[in-house]
């Protein structure tokens, strides 16, 4: 089903018919010459505006830095080269963007709630971003990577997944934004290798979905916990997983439950110090997918050291 609002967004971008000039002006006057009352944040390479368009739809404005350089040009060349061929509803849709001598910038959807690490910040956002929710995060994010690896041709890898790239919309699915830093793969590169069917360069976004997984259930980033669990593995065998989950929550119960052990078991695999012993995110993607059985034992005494390293993929 078609929503609307991007259908009107999308012919008011073809009525310009990608005329820069019209672009520009449309923008700078809706953003009042890019007024810090409409930014929204700041990114490593440039500020994002939300603004209204004469349409009466809001979208999100990255503005590029001036003087960047070589790496303002490269990411807005990758921005403006990746984004257009991709089509999946957990990508953030980019409806247009212009390069002028003061003035570089990309065109976005609005996605409402933002960035996953924002609503970590804030108790009560946190707090609404109950367990159900947050499985729904993980999994849209893994279908998002599984697409760009898996079924575009060549493969994509984004190389920049965090919690601050992922933003959530008003139904908390998750939409990957930043594409500054990605790239495409050639099958025929000394990239790739025999294992699993995928490249070197496309387990650095297979690690990234593993701690945004692991950020997702925990309600911070898990940099101490993977540091901890790869140094010490052994320190792990009477951690229980309820305890290092967000506090901020009452335990999940039942089905959920199910899912967040799963995820935190797929997460660990993906942290994996040797990209051999991590899966693919085709594999990720399946299995969340997967119908599970009930755990072997109640919720409450899974241990972290359960699901570190257990024997999960296969190739």
């Amino acid at each position: 089903m078609v929503d609307p609002r991007e259908t009107q967004i999308e012919a008011f971008f073809a009525a310009w018919n990608h005329d820069g000039k019209k672009v520009h002006e449309e923008i700078v006057a809706a953003t009042e010459n890019f007024d810090s009352k409409y930014c929204i944040g700041v990114r490593g390479n440039g500020s994002v505006y939300k603004t209204l368009l004469s349409t009466g739809q809001l979208v999100a404005v990255k503005r590029f830095h001036e003087n960047d350089g070589i790496d303002h040009q490269q990411a807005f060349k990758s921005e403006t080269s990746i984004l257009p061929k991709v089509r999946h509803r957990n990508i953030i849709k980019l409806f247009g963007f212009c390069s002028h001598t003061r003035y570089s910038f990309l065109v976005y959807e609005f996605v409402e709630l933002g960035s996953l690490v924002k609503i970590l910040s804030d108790n009560l956002k946190a707090m609404e971003l109950e367990w159900f929710k947050r499985v729904n995060t993980v999994k849209g994010l893994a279908n998002a990577i599984s697409y760009l690896h898996h079924e575009c041709f060549p493969d994509i890898v984004h190389r920049d997944i965090s919690s601050k790239n992922v933003l959530l919309d008003d139904e908390c699915e998750a939409h990957i934004s930043d594409f500054g830093s990605a790239t495409t793969l050639d099958p025929d590169s000394s990239n790739w290798t025999p294992f699993a069917g995928t490249s070197v360069k496309e387990k650095i976004d297979v690690y990234s979905f593993g701690v945004f997984a692991l950020e997702s259930i925990m309600g911070e980033h898990p940099g101490d916990l993977i540091s901890s669990l790869l140094s010490s593995p052994l320190h792990a065998v009477d951690v229980l997983l309820k305890d290092v989950l967000d506090q901020r929550l009452s335990p999940p119960k039942g089905q959920i439950a199910d899912q967040v052990v799963s995820i935190a078991e797929i997460a660990f695999a993906c942290v994996q110090q040797s990209p051999q012993s991590q899966p693919t995110m085709k594999q990720v993607s399946q299995k969340l997918s997967t119908p599970l059985q009930s755990l072997s034992v109640p919720f409450h005494m899974v241990t972290i050291k359960q699901l570190f390293g257990s024997p999960t993929w296969t190739s």
